[in-house]
């Protein structure tokens, strides 16, 4: 399995724009899943309802045609409004035009996130080419509670983040960590630039391995190649979900 991470710069509010950057940076690229940052249409910040569009709007419409021209599954966040609720909603696009979603759970309530958007409260796993994934998104990361991979349920943690420079550590080290406990690859795609209230994102996005070695060095595409038959053969030999609590 080829993965592909978008990291960019979002442009503040111009879905139009964003949009039209994400097509520039698909063409040529030759892989089975390509990821876009969280919110990729608008930036994460206190316009996102004001921005929100309908389940089946612009983005959607969009992403569809993309997947179906490229061939991929085409994952990212941007915001819904559905009766009456706004919700931070990652898509899954396949190629033939189905699509799945999942509304992201824990809300970062420090930026005011929790006062315009509603929380998501089911997790999910969905499969491509063989592979089991869960969706995630940005804050989730932190809860590994919610992330456990107590049965082996998915092989990918597949995340879309604006997360910040100011605490790049702590996205680099959960990354590594959630990979480590959960036996799984995960794919963590976080944009770059700056916000429009001046926030600074520095990307760091990477797919790390189980063991927690990130695959690929950081840069504004990033692509990786998946093993499945390493991925279950060290489960086989190190079945450590097997004492998990």
């Amino acid at each position: 399995m080829v993965i592909t991470l978008y990291q960019h710069d979002i442009q503040w509010a111009q879905p139009e724009e964003n949009r039209h950057r994400v097509e520039q940076a698909m063409e040529g690229c030759r892989c089975d899943i390509f990821v876009v940052p969280e919110t990729f249409t608008t930036g994460f910040g206190d316009h996102m309802a004001a921005l929100a569009e309908a389940p089946d709007g612009p983005t959607l419409q969009w992403a569809r045609r993309m997947a179906a021209q490229h061939g991929v599954l085409l994952a990212g966040t941007w915001i819904v409004k559905e009766h009456d609720r706004c919700y931070n909603r990652l898509h899954w696009v396949f190629p033939n035009g189905e699509y799945g979603t999942y509304d992201k759970a824990h809300l970062f309530r420090v930026s005011g996130e929790a006062d315009q958007i509603s929380r998501g409260t089911e997790r999910t796993t969905f499969e491509y080419k063989g592979w089991r994934i869960r969706p995630a998104v940005c804050y989730d990361l932190r809860f590994p509670k919610w992330l456990r991979n107590d049965n082996l349920d998915y092989d990918l943690l597949l995340l879309c983040a604006n997360w910040p420079a100011s605490r790049r550590e702590a996205w680099t080290t959960l990354l590594k960590a959630r990979a480590i406990e959960n036996l799984c690859y995960v794919a963590g795609c976080n944009r770059t630039g700056l916000d429009g209230h001046g926030g600074e994102y520095c990307g760091d996005s990477a797919v790390v391995d189980y063991k927690g070695h990130a695959l690929t060095p950081a840069d504004d595409l990033i692509t990786a190649t998946l093993d499945k038959g390493r991925l279950d053969a060290f489960r086989q030999k190190w079945p450590f979900y097997l004492d998990f609590d």
